[in-house]
């Protein structure tokens, strides 16, 4: 049974890898042409993608799906008609393959440049997200990149149908004149077998991501002879400095931690400057408590809003390091903005955090000092996302250091190489 996994999913693999090379050159147009009938497909499917996603939620108590899982798993008519909007977005988007990022004459006549290439195969690995789905698809096409999906059991129907249509999709558009059908692919099992198989092929896949929780991305990142992009967790922070605008923190850490709470760019952690607790705190926690937030405090927040009258409970040292996921949050009082970096480089997960300040000073420093992948000046850790900066969509959020940062779009799904023209040049 392992052995026909294995052959499954290398097989699976090697029609990635013989699409990845014909779909590097393909033209703009014609992978355009594909995300526009994508969309149109998805605009008409509703019922079928509906039902499909239906047979997945009546599974969800014996998957123990959480509420927070329960959210991103779910399709409606809204959610679908944003994801065939994103579809066109990333259609209208440049094409990042075979821009000149960089180009120079050397001495001896040579011309060079240096220009953006397809990555080449991308796996990625998913849990109860039926938009990474289509996000990922669209991204690698656009990018140039095969793509191998793997999703979770929770979201096997669904996935199901929307491969089918993105595959529909490459048949009957402009691409379907060359052979990249297979430029899209999901497994067709949730065997834990032919993901560790999948993590194996270093010689026909080129980069894995995955997309869920801290047990599987750690998973995948100790088991994977491939390069990952990863972030394990979402510990991400608000931070209220003494000069805040008490309107403005409200505002923000409300919208932070409650808007979608299951999310990680969701605020995990409050720190307020000691100076402006006392006034700041009660008003932002009476909003949170207004809002279902549960609020774990240390010992100075919890002194002050006993006095307020506001109810919460006491932290425990994890509840500081914590990704809860929820409508929970840990809140502290620090004594400077040097502290409040300290403690965020120390606790978070370096993946999004805020300063909420009228002090242009204090944010340059605070976003100077933080060592984070987004790090924000009031606003809302919520706009970590590659539909807010513009990507049209992401691939993923990186908390990684190396070639990708952040929400990934279009030119984090590029390498490059160097293009170089010489007339008869011999090295002496």
């Amino acid at each position: 049974m392992q052995s026909d996994l294995v052959q499954l999913v290398t097989g699976i693999a090697q029609r990635a890898r013989a699409a990845s090379l014909v779909l590097s050159t393909a033209t703009t147009e014609a992978k355009n042409d594909a995300l526009l009938r994508l969309a149109d497909l998805i605009d008409s499917s509703h019922p079928g993608l509906l039902a499909a996603n239906q047979l997945d939620l009546d599974q969800a108590a014996a998957n123990h799906l959480t509420g927070a899982q329960i959210d991103r798993l779910t399709l409606d008519a809204g959610r679908l008609r944003r994801l065939a909007d994103s579809v066109r977005e990333v259609a209208a988007l440049p094409d990042p393959v075979g821009a000149v990022l960089e180009e120079w004459a050397r001495p001896n006549g040579l011309y060079i440049r240096k220009v953006r290439v397809p990555i080449g195969v991308i796996g990625v690995i998913y849990e109860a997200r039926p938009n990474v789905t289509v996000d990922c698809a669209i991204l690698c096409l656009k990018a140039g990149n095969a793509a191998i999906l793997r999703g979770g059991k929770e979201i096997f129907h669904t996935n199901t149908e929307l491969a089918g249509l993105i595959r529909r999709a490459i048949a009957e558009s402009a691409l379907g004149a060359l052979p990249v059908l297979d430029a899209v692919q999901l497994i067709p099992t949730t065997d834990r077998a032919a993901l560790t198989a999948l993590l194996k092929l270093d010689s026909l896949i080129h980069c894995i991501i995955p997309r869920g929780g801290e047990g599987l991305i750690r998973f995948v990142a100790e088991t994977s002879t491939i390069p990952v992009i990863k972030h394990f967790t979402g510990v991400c922070c608000m931070y209220l400095h003494k000069d805040a605008d008490p309107g403005m923190a409200e505002t923000l850490v409300v919208n932070a931690k409650v808007q979608r709470p299951g999310v990680c760019n969701a605020a995990e952690q409050l720190l307020v400057h000691s100076s402006a607790a006392e006034s700041l705190l009660p008003r932002v926690a009476s909003a949170l408590a207004s809002s279902g937030v549960e609020l774990r405090c240390d010992a100075a927040s919890s002194a002050i809003l006993a006095r307020a009258g506001i109810g919460h409970k006491p932290a425990v040292p994890a509840d500081f390091k914590a990704e809860f996921l929820d409508l929970v949050l840990a809140v502290r009082v620090v004594e400077s903005l040097e502290s409040a970096i300290a403690a965020i480089n120390r606790d978070g997960s370096a993946h999004t955090d805020a300063i909420v300040t009228r002090d242009p000073a204090a944010a340059g420093r605070f976003q100077a000092g933080v060592d984070s992948a987004v790090v924000l000046w009031n606003a809302s850790t919520r706009f970590n996302d590659g539909h807010e900066f513009g990507f049209g969509a992401e691939i993923g959020i990186s908390t990684d250091r190396l070639h990708a940062r952040g929400p990934m779009g279009l030119p984090e799904l590029c390498s490059y190489k160097y293009l170089v023209s010489g007339s008869g040049q011999t090295r002496s």
